[in-house]
């Protein structure tokens, strides 16, 4: 992993995420790890209104059906406010008759309305809940898409400061949280509206004096929901931030599986689980537990305003002012006011849970982007190759300089070795030739023009990598060594797999070429992968190479099969190649030797011998080493 020493060294002195230690690199999707030395610090919630707002955004691509939905819920509320009525009626006719009897007819006519109101408002609440069923989850397959096509958008340098673990927290737990708050809480707080408004005005046609005896509820029940919820939001947030950091940790473990075994590392893991695991318990109880305390206090706060109602309502019965049916409706409509606070003070409960989910995706998304192509950027195409840098310089961090001043031509067609000590920067050249990442100051041109009035897609398809660690997706061997030209024929592949070595070891797999490999090829081993991505690189048919420890997961004699093939590939090409093996790079044209900064030597590996400097030193001490002086 030496080509990543140096933005580790950068974002361990000062990344956003002091708690986070940063491994990976281009190539590497799996390369976050979550730094377990301590508690991160706490992640204050940001506005509450602000976020609701963003996710009205989303949900206004629904105005269509939110209509739709609204006026059922005006049926659906003018439905609930007539059964109460009819209730009151149908206490009433029980004296209605003469002499104080039964009405028969008309608590008939008013029983057969009540069971058609109550059926109405089933079917109602139905059509309600598949309509908000549809649109939440387009809301959050669209905030989804939104969140995935930003993350395509982003720098490298987001990627190398976060776990990677923790960034797919933000696309799946945090959307699946957003997703069920919409689902809950949207029609509950539009009915809940509707209710209470028309309750109200239901309560004061009856008796405006047992509305103004209702009242005392709802001071009571907006102190309780803010008092819980004010706890809740905090508590929330953490919740999501411990469940990020959870997943960073299992991704981690599983991705290097074979390493915690190969060290004994299991018990060790499975208590860095147990520490992040606990903090995760111990922040989620007193979540739900503030959470529960919400709909218990509420029953009780309901109950006296049903015995007030039923205090004053008794006395005024017995002065004659209102009938029992009256009470009766009027506790109904009492129960159809007071329901929907409780709902709606219990739902932004919830909602605290949506929005932390919401904000730490829309962090993600208010994440600047790569800069926009220069206006009047050019494409890149039949690039010639001579590449130049000018007096660069260039740090992760602009106190911490990776590259200071640094100047070396690259002659079309020609092949540039960079060698050096781990974090000398190696890597990092490759980097901003490429452009994961952008000078501090200085020029990069390639063949004569500045890299930054090239298109980013253009100037990236004018190379082909092949990195130390590589990357292998989820699929057929075909379509991995495609995966650079979709479009290329069987044959094509076939031949560039066979320059590549790797056709030998295809024909032997069961399914050749349609053998599915598994997450990072892990059903074949090291050596195979890297051949693999040899191939890939091979058929894109690129104009510049870079080879960055290309071959040193191979077996020498693989290797040397590999090196005829790359010599052939490279020919015509500008070719970088990084190497710690110095016996892999004897034949490159030019050998630079990269150390503090800077270029401390350059020649050819016959010249550098002969200065009796840092490189002849290292090729001393290297074969030294193996035993071969």
């Amino acid at each position: 992993m030496s080509k990543d020493n140096e933005r580790k060294a950068q974002s361990n002195s000062g990344a956003p995420q002091a708690d986070m230690a940063v491994i990976a690199g281009p190539g590497r999707p799996g390369g976050g790890m979550v730094g377990r030395g301590g508690r991160a610090p706490v992640v204050k919630p940001k506005n509450f209104t602000k976020t609701l707002k963003k996710l009205w955004k989303y949900l206004g691509a629904e105005r269509k059906w939110l209509t739709v939905l609204f006026f059922l819920l005006l049926i659906g509320a003018g439905i609930s406010l007539l059964g109460p009525y009819l209730i009151g009626a149908a206490v009433d006719a029980m004296t209605a008759g003469e002499g104080g009897m039964v009405d028969s007819t008309l608590l008939e006519i008013v029983l057969i309305a009540l069971v058609a109101a109550y059926l109405g408002d089933a079917v109602l609440t139905f059509l309600q809940g598949w309509l908000m069923a549809g649109m939440s989850q387009r809301v959050v397959m669209n905030l989804r898409r939104t969140l995935f096509e930003k993350l395509q958008k982003l720098p490298l340098s987001f990627f190398d400061s976060r776990p990677h673990g923790e960034v797919m927290s933000r696309l799946s737990n945090d959307i699946d949280n957003v997703s069920n708050t919409i689902s809950q809480s949207t029609t509950q707080l539009m009915s809940g509206s509707v209710a209470i408004v028309g309750s109200l005005i239901m309560m004061l046609v009856l008796s405006p004096l047992l509305t103004l005896a209702s009242m005392i509820t709802v001071p009571l029940v907006y102190v309780l929901a803010r008092t819980i919820t004010k706890r809740t939001s905090k508590l929330f947030k953490n919740q999501q931030i411990e469940l990020g950091r959870l997943n960073g940790h299992v991704e981690e473990t599983i991705s290097g599986m074979e390493v915690v075994k190969a060290f004994n590392r299991e018990e060790k893991s499975i208590g860095e689980f147990e520490t992040v695991n606990k903090r995760l318990y111990e922040v989620g109880l007193k979540a739900q537990i503030w959470s529960g305390f919400l709909m218990p206090l509420l029953g009780v706060i309901n109950n006296i305003g049903f015995s007030t109602i039923a205090i004053v309502g008794g006395i005024m019965a017995v002065q004659g002012d209102i009938t029992v049916g009256v009470i009766a409706s009027f506790i109904s409509y009492s129960k159809q006011f007071v329901r929907p606070l409780n709902d709606m003070a219990n739902t932004f409960n919830i909602l605290q849970s949506g929005v932390a989910g919401a904000e730490r995706a829309f962090e993600v998304l208010e994440e600047d982007e790569e800069p926009e192509d220069d206006a009047g950027a050019k494409v890149l195409s039949n690039p010639r190759g001579r590449v130049e840098f000018e007096n660069v310089s260039f740090g992760y961090r602009l106190d911490v300089p990776i590259l200071t001043n640094v100047s070396f031509v690259v002659p079309e067609g020609s092949s540039i070795a960079l060698v050096g000590p781990t974090g000398a920067g190696k890597t990092t050249i490759v980097n901003l030739v490429t452009r994961f990442y952008d000078i501090t100051s200085g020029t990069i041109t390639i063949d004569g023009t500045d890299i930054k009035n090239y298109t980013r897609d253009s100037l990236r398809r004018s190379f082909g990598v092949v990195l130390q660690d590589t990357y292998l997706f989820s699929g057929t061997i075909e379509e991995n060594i495609k995966y650079g030209k979709p479009d290329a024929t069987d044959e094509e592949m076939s031949r560039a797999a066979r320059m590549a070595n790797a056709d030998g070891f295809i024909q032997r797999l069961p399914n050749r070429y349609q053998t599915m490999l598994a997450e990072n090829g892990g059903n074949i081993s090291q050596g195979q992968r890297q051949l693999l991505a040899i191939a890939r690189v091979i058929l894109a048919d690129p104009s510049i190479l870079i080879l960055d420890e290309a071959t040193s997961s191979i077996d020498t004699r693989t290797e040397l099969h590999i090196q005829d093939a790359l010599l052939t590939l490279m020919k015509g090409r500008t070719s970088f190649v990084i190497a710690h093996r110095l016996n892999t790079i004897r034949d490159a044209d030019r050998i630079m030797v990269i150390d503090k900064g800077g270029i401390v030597e350059q020649g050819s590996h016959e010249e550098l011998l002969q200065k009796q400097g840092t490189y002849s030193k290292m090729v001393y001490n290297q074969f030294k080493n193996l035993g071969a002086v």
